[in-house]
């Protein structure tokens, strides 16, 4: 998200694109054109005790052995570890371990912290499969209680029942991407010339940023609650919140707490078995999917490497179904040293990227969006739906008076049963579920339906069930006091990758897209894809029609009928 201003026309100057000069303000504060990029990074005030901790890697089989690296300033720190979920349980209680400081590298965004390994713990042979939450506890200044937290995932055990269990795949992808423990994401940070830029390779061998993986009741997401009102400036009140409060600036962009604990907690409470693995799983551990009727994606999955998506690919046309309740499908991105670094050059691939000017498939795993003619693999064909023609909704003045729901085109497909919605319907407006990004295609009117044109890799018997209108950035009026957050620099990005062209037409052309949801079916599976971040939000506050249908979804996916 980051902003820029456009052109006026003729070639894209790639080098430069879509970033700010930032000068440093303190050790994890920065600031730029659009607001301040601060970041968590081990401080040496012997009055202010911490401890931080990850593990070695995102996901273990019950049995498996798990590794913590802590560096402590704290003399003794207590560790518990939960399942997370609508019952939180305890799996492991390990009290008073040794705190221990250890350097950190300047650079431990991109080439891990190196610590060494402080305790193990071994994963029981029963344990459930989930979300489990590493708390660490010590002593602050006057003795009360602090916590930071880590989070990993349990995989399914081999030999169980998996059919009528559903398989919630956590975004790992976008979560690396955003997250800016140490000094640097794929958006911002202290990386490059100057210290300045984001960092195109991250470690995973780092902490999570605050609030990734928990969050107090009420922190703000990234949509808007309201309507800005007429004249008014945009407010982005999670970068708000966060820096009130000391969270990363990017935890309501990405992370367990945000997106994919609610929807793990919304259907364990409406009696549905969630088992829980990683995308970075999709590339390592293929199988993982074998026996599952129903795989998941919620909230915001932006980025995926060649190896996920042949993954989904290849379950859907065994008879494999997904439900995705997620958007922004995007960024490509290389997993390299066994999936402990994460590449992804993003805007500035065709300069930067190690592949570029490759022949043949090394060029098709270029790090930029899946729609660039130089990946070649657009990204409708997997999930029906791509970011480029959808992208901002309700978000400082992307749409910013929008209604925050769908209008329905489709009323009588199976998704809608037991909705009482017919053609032209709103729903999902009260909760906000449009936001804060959305996916789509390019489409059509024909007889008052939308249809794919399938010029953008849409799949044949896509059904567009379902509309919203978003757009690829702010349009800046001027207002006193407002300070675009996005500015145009996406849109500016979509009209060079499609359309070779900057000029003010190419980029008003670029500008507008639309939010969808959409049906298709492939192989011998089935893609349901609810192509937005805040689908969430309408289960957690309770919108009967957003539960209703999910739960068609579910239902049917996992072998029943839409009930």
């Amino acid at each position: 998200m980051a902003r820029s201003s456009s052109t006026a026309s003729g070639r894209f100057d790639w080098s430069t694109f879509a970033f700010n000069t930032r000068r440093a303000i303190r050790r994890n504060a920065w600031t730029s054109l659009d607001g301040l990029f601060f970041y968590e990074a081990p401080g040496d005030d012997p009055a202010e005790p911490e401890a931080w901790c990850y593990t070695d890697r995102l996901s273990y089989a019950p049995g498996d052995t798990v590794a913590f690296h802590v560096s402590s300033s704290a003399p003794r720190y207590d560790v518990e570890i939960l399942r997370d979920g609508a019952v939180p349980t305890t799996a492991a209680r390990l009290p008073e371990q040794t705190g221990v400081r250890h350097p950190t590298p300047a650079d431990a965004y991109a080439k891990g912290c190196g610590w060494p390994v402080a305790f193990t713990w071994r994963v029981p042979a029963d344990a459930p499969s989930g979300g489990y939450v590493v708390v660490t506890r010590f002593a602050g200044p006057g003795g009360q209680t602090r916590e930071q937290y880590h989070w990993f995932a349990v995989r399914p055990a081999a030999g169980k029942p998996r059919a009528r269990r559903v398989l919630l795949i956590a975004a790992t992808g976008t979560w690396t991407a955003y997250n800016e423990w140490g000094g640097a994401n794929h958006y911002q940070g202290i990386a490059g010339a100057g210290g300045c830029w984001p960092a195109p390779v991250l470690s995973l061998e780092r902490p999570w940023s605050r609030g990734f993986v928990r969050l107090p009741e009420g922190a703000p997401r990234s949509s808007l609650e309201s309507p800005v009102r007429t004249g008014g400036i945009a407010r982005y009140a999670n970068r708000e919140w966060a820096l009130a409060n000391g969270y990363a600036r990017f935890y309501a962009s990405a992370g367990w707490a945000t997106y994919d604990r609610q929807f793990l907690v919304w259907a364990e409470r409406n009696g549905y078995a969630v088992d829980v693995i990683t995308q970075h799983d999709l590339q390592f551990r293929p199988e993982a999917l074998d026996g599952y009727a129903c795989a998941v994606v919620v909230g915001h999955d932006e980025y995926w490497s060649w190896e996920m998506r042949d993954t989904i690919d290849g379950f859907v046309d065994r008879g494999g179904r997904v439900a995705r309740f997620g958007a922004n499908y995007m960024w490509q991105v290389r997993l390299e040293d066994e999936g402990r670094r994460q590449v992804c050059f993003k805007y500035v691939a065709r300069d930067h990227d190690p592949l570029r000017g490759t022949a043949g498939e090394p060029g098709q795993r270029l790090s930029s969006t899946w729609e660039d003619p130089l990946v070649g693999r657009p990204g409708a064909a997997t999930m029906g739906l791509n970011a480029l023609y959808g992208i901002y909704a309700r978000i400082g003045q992307a749409t910013p008076r929008a209604s925050g729901g769908f209008t329905v085109y489709r009323p009588d497909h199976w998704a809608f049963a037991g909705t009482d919605l017919y053609y032209g319907d709103l729903f999902g407006a009260e909760a906000g579920i449009v936001g804060y990004e959305v996916d789509g295609v390019d489409y059509t009117f024909r007889d008052g339906l939308p249809y794919p044109t399938h010029q953008d890799g849409a799949p044949e018997g896509l059904a567009i069930l379902a509309m919203a209108p978003a757009v690829m950035g702010e349009t800046d009026r001027g207002h006193w006091g407002s300070t675009p957050g996005i500015g145009d620099s996406d849109a500016l990005f979509k009209a060079m990758v499609l359309y070779d062209d900057t000029s003010p037409a190419a980029l008003d052309r670029a500008m507008r897209g639309a939010g969808m949801v959409a049906c298709f079916a492939r192989g011998k599976g089935e893609v349901f894809n609810a192509a937005t971040c805040e689908w969430v939000k309408g289960l957690t506050l309770g919108c009967a029609m957003t539960g209703r249908i999910t739960k068609n979804v579910l239902d049917r996916f996992l072998g029943g009928t839409a009930r």
